[in-house]
């Protein structure tokens, strides 16, 4: 288990410093991605940056979803679950509309005014703390893509064997210091000091 998300950060930025990467910029998934991307950034000496991403979520269950809007309004919708779900179409626009407002308000918070980093023909290793659905990834790995990176590696400390196949189709590397399987699965469980991180809190991260 990892300590906390620092400790998490340690360790991909150790597995990464092995590879010699080279030049990259590193970018995290708020929340949880930010702390670790910021250790990876700063142990191996790299620009950091946010990829804001949000998971569209389920009308009655705000903590699961059934895609994820990106900071560049990619929208990646989950079709298998959303055929099980019975969704109207009406609720899965509104999902997308709410989610888009909510990209561009943390967007604003996070970054201001600042512009977006260029990333035509660049490294770029993307940082989350785990992957369960792994949409919100794939997400981002496609509006990072769209941005114009050249290689996309991508960072997480735990993740379902699934998940984790999944995102290294569109990704050139992966690394994942904790892949599990099974029915259940948790991305808190590989931690022993969890808990969701304040918008707060990542502005004063970003503001060290």
């Amino acid at each position: 288990m990892f300590r906390d998300r620092h400790h998490a950060g340690e360790i991909l930025a150790d597995m990464l410093a092995s590879e010699k990467i080279g030049s990259a910029i590193v970018l995290g998934i708020p929340a949880g991605g930010v702390p670790i991307g910021i250790v990876i950034a700063e142990r191996l000496h790299l620009p950091f940056d946010v990829a804001v991403v949000s998971k569209i979520t389920l009308p009655w269950n705000t903590e699961a979803g059934y895609g994820a809007v990106a900071f560049d309004g990619t929208v990646k919708l989950n079709k298998p679950l959303l055929l099980r779900l019975g969704l109207t179409e009406k609720q899965v626009q509104d999902g997308i509309s709410k989610t888009t407002k909510k990209v561009k308000h943390r967007l604003t918070l996070l970054r201001g005014d600042r512009p977006f980093p260029e990333l035509s023909g660049k490294t770029v290793i993307l940082a989350d703390d785990g992957l369960a659905s792994g949409f919100t990834m794939l997400t981002a790995l496609e509006a990072i893509r769209n941005s114009g990176a050249d290689h996309i590696i991508a960072a997480i400390p735990t993740g379902h064997d699934h998940s984790v196949s999944a995102v290294a189709k569109p990704a050139e590397r992966v690394f994942c210091a904790n892949i599990r399987s099974g029915l259940s699965f948790a991305v808190a469980d590989a931690y022993e000091n969890w808990y969701d991180i304040s918008d707060k809190e990542l502005i004063t991260m970003l503001l060290k």
